[in-house]
Order: C-alpha cells, then structure tokens, then sequence
C-alpha cells in the first residue's frame, strides 16, 4: 500500500518513512503542502500523513483540498498537546486521526495499521443499508445522503456511523466502539467516541442539538434509533 508523508522536517520524514518501507509500505514524501498535493494527485495514496504547519499550505487545508476529490484517510501530525478542540477543527477539514509529536515508531505504524483497517470496513458480503425520509445510507456504496444531498463522511466517521447501524436499537458502550471502529490501539482514549459522535450528529441529524437517530445512554454508551419512513 501507498503512504505519503507530508511534512517540512527532514528528519521527520526520514524516521517515518524509513520505519513504513521497513512495514512493507511504498512511501512517498514531501517537504510543503503544495507539494505534498501535486503528489497526492499524481501517486494517489491510500493514506496521507500531514504535518499541520508547513511552508506555502498549512496541513488543514491540504486535508479540506483532499476531501473536495478523495476520501482517502488523512493522519494529521501535531507539534502541540492535542486537545478535544483540536480534533474537532481537524474533522471539520476532513481528518480521520490525530497524532501529536514526538512520535513514537510504534504507535505510529500500529495507528496507520488501524486507520487503514477502518478505511476498508465494510465487507463486500455487507450490503445493509437504510432510509426514511431524511436519511439513507447505503454500506455497501459506502454513501451517506442527508435530505437526497450527498454527506461526506471521513472513513472514521463512516465506521461508527455503521457499527450504530448495525447494532441499531441496542447500546453500543464506549469500549465497543473503540475496539471496533478505532481498534485496541486507542482502547484508553475515552474521549474518542464523544467527539466523533458530536462530529457525526452535526453531519446528519435534522437538529443536532436534540438528536433522534444516535442517542446517548448517560455514562454507557450510544444507540442508533430507526426513524419511520415518510
């Protein structure tokens, strides 16, 4: 599989994409954001690891460039402690994982290795999907439709938004969802859940401050509600 890493350090992409081609991945790097999007467009990878401040294109707008032709999963590197605020502003312009420096080598090929997993979720046996008059979503196509309009949803975010389907009526505890959507790798990030359910409601529900169709079970977990057509 193809990764390209896209940050300014010499020594960063030296160290990352020296530990990826020992993993077996074909790495490709740049050192700018408009180079890193000139190769994106000529190699098409299956996953890109951004640095967030870089010279001539900052790292969240490569990501929202990204996301305008492609749903490939987006790494986002951080020099800074990582907040809820900043995962937020990342999933707003197309993220699918944070990751703060320094890196260690370890974490970093386990959460690719997670993050590509997520990207290839549904299986092509899985052909669920559901509808009523303001929300369809189709697995198999892997496409979201609010209202007849297209909504674009990270791979991530695809991920929960299935694993709540597909338990749909029952609650689905936190801990199951990270070990299903993000994987053992993230099973002491708690506030993973949170935010990406805030994410997803803001994407597809008629009102997100009073969601109907994914509902918080106070301190347990959430549950995806089926609406009636019409």
């Amino acid at each position: 599989m193809k990764i390209l890493i896209v940050d300014d350090e010499q020594n960063i992409r030296e160290q990352l994409s020296k530990r990826l081609r020992r993993e077996g991945f074909t790495v490709f790097t740049a050192a700018s954001g408009l180079e890193g999007l000139r190769l994106f467009h000529i190699e098409r990878p299956d996953l890109v690891v951004l640095d967030i401040v870089m010279p001539e294109m900052d790292g969240l707008t490569v990501c929202q460039r990204i996301r305008e032709v492609a749903e490939t999963p987006i790494m986002v590197l951080s020099a800074n402690a990582i907040t809820e605020e900043d995962i937020v502003r990342g999933l707003t312009f197309g993220a699918d994982e944070y990751l703060e420096k320094p890196i260690g080598m370890d974490e970093f090929v386990a959460r690719v290795r997670a993050l590509l997993r997520r990207a290839a979720m549904v299986s092509a046996e899985d052909e669920k999907s559901y509808a009523d008059g303001h929300l369809m979503i189709d697995l198999k196509r892997r496409q979201v439709f609010v209202r007849g309009v297209k909504e674009h949803l990270t791979p991530t975010e695809f991920k929960l938004l299935a694993v709540l389907l597909e338990n749909a009526g029952r609650v689905v505890t936190q801990r199951e969802l990270l070990e299903q959507v993000w994987g053992q790798e993230y099973a002491e990030d708690l506030y993973y859940p949170r935010v990406y359910i805030s994410q997803l409601r803001r994407k597809i529900e008629p009102d997100p401050a009073n969601p109907i169709y994914i509902l918080t079970e106070h301190r347990v977990g959430y549950r995806f509600e089926k609406q009636p057509s019409g």
